[in-house]
């Protein structure tokens, strides 16, 4: 897909997975010129952004959806969690919330990615002043006080030079932009593979979503909108490979020892698939003429399912900055900006996730019973549970205006 209207850029975005694409279609209408280059088509099978992986959507994001109009489109895939069950394996430990109770419909929805990227991909392209380069690879990036410049390559060997004010950084946690940007990163390898797959039981899942504390890793599943649960399992590099060579019904077997019965009995297996776990953040979320944003500037766990809200909150703020004023689209003060309103939200989110392996992944004498009591006195507690509620608006600073619901002021 190629369209265009100009070599010459207000932004360019490197990267159109769900924050990429997400960043362009809020940017739609807007008096910026927006380029967005993606290597792999959306409807590709090799597309990572959109494989068999889910999603679970926060309140927030999902009003950032639907300020972009995609919310009519993905509600009825939609799987809402009305009820969340946390529970520490071999433990007593354990804390309920119920979305009622929080005066709430639901925490959030739970979505497949594939579904999120076609949305995405439909809209953008009808989405006006959107230049669009996909299936595309840059080269030759060349980062100046002044501007940014590249050269577009398609898949049929055209090549064009694009020069931009700003490069947006949306490729991913081994983002090349970042790198190229000279922005470090710090990685650290959480020793763990997550297996994820869709999964069928005997009894409905309510609405449920479960995360349990295992000694490998947690556990997560989740409703789908299909009457099935997604399966978010992680564990050691080596019980991952052995689970992976596992018959289908071997396989369901030792889920049920690890997870137990509240489910109920597992009946049938989709398709499996892994990838690593590592806690990967940027040392700044803006360099010259350049701000990365989603798994370029923080990959997380998918413990307690951030990492992508957190994302899309970056894309959301972004897009309000950049919409909000019509001068230089890379000037330092706007990046300055954008870096100090993002700062508390995403340290919170790091500290919050990081925080849970590194808690339920102790095996220091007295840790598990501490956490036990922890457990059930937030079982107890109205105003503890009341906080977790919030969680999905972000961790402090100011909330985008598409996650309150209201839209993008483009006037200045």
């Amino acid at each position: 897909m190629t369209r265009a209207s100009s070599s010459d850029f207000d932004l360019a975005i490197i990267g159109g997975g769900m924050v990429g694409a997400s960043l362009a279609l809020a940017l739609s209408g807007s008096r910026r010129r927006v380029l967005l280059v993606e290597s792999i088509a959306a409807d590709s099978s090799a597309q990572p952004s959109f494989d068999e992986r889910t999603t679970a959507l926060g309140n927030a994001s999902r009003r950032i959806f639907a300020g972009l109009g995609l919310w009519p489109a993905l509600a009825p895939a939609a799987a809402a969690i009305r009820t969340i069950h946390v529970s520490d394996a071999g433990r007593f430990g354990f804390a309920r919330l119920r979305a009622c109770e929080q005066g709430i419909d639901a925490f959030g929805y739970v979505l497949a990615n594939r579904s999120i990227g076609s949305a995405l991909w439909q809209q953008l392209g009808r989405a006006p002043g959107i230049s669009l380069r996909v299936p595309a690879q840059i080269s030759e990036l060349e980062i100046t006080p002044a501007r940014t410049s590249f050269c577009v390559e398609d898949a049929g060997g055209r090549r064009e030079r694009v020069s931009s004010q700003l490069l947006v950084a949306a490729d991913g946690a081994h983002s090349a932009v970042r790198a190229a940007a000279g922005i470090a990163a710090q990685v650290e390898d959480y020793q763990q593979v997550a297996l994820v797959a869709n999964v069928a039981a005997d009894q409905p899942h309510q609405d449920c979503a479960y995360e349990r504390f295992t000694a490998q890793g947690p556990l997560a599943l989740l409703p789908l909108a299909d009457g099935s649960r997604a399966l978010i399992w992680a564990c050691a590099p080596e019980r991952a490979a052995q689970l992976l060579r596992l018959p289908p019904a071997e396989y369901l077997a030792q889920l049920q020892r690890q997870f137990g019965w509240r489910a109920g009995r597992f009946l049938r297996l989709g398709r499996r698939g892994s990838y690593p776990l590592a806690l990967s953040r940027a040392a700044t979320p803006t360099g010259v003429r350049t701000v990365v944003i989603g798994n370029a500037a923080q990959a997380l766990h998918p413990v307690a399912g951030q990492g992508f809200n957190l994302g899309l909150r970056d894309a959301a703020m972004l897009a309000e900055v950049l919409a909000g004023s019509g001068g230089d689209a890379g000037a330092p003060q706007l990046l300055a900006d954008f870096a100090a309103w993002r700062a508390r939200d995403r340290a919170g989110v790091v500290r919050f996730t990081d925080g849970l392996i590194r808690l339920f992944g102790s095996r220091r004498a007295g840790v598990g019973a501490l956490r036990d009591l922890g457990l059930l006195l937030f079982d107890l507690s109205p105003p503890a549970k009341s906080a977790l509620a919030r969680v999905s608006s972000g961790f402090g600073g100011p909330a985008p205006r598409l996650a309150r619901g209201l839209s993008l002021q483009h006037d200045g």
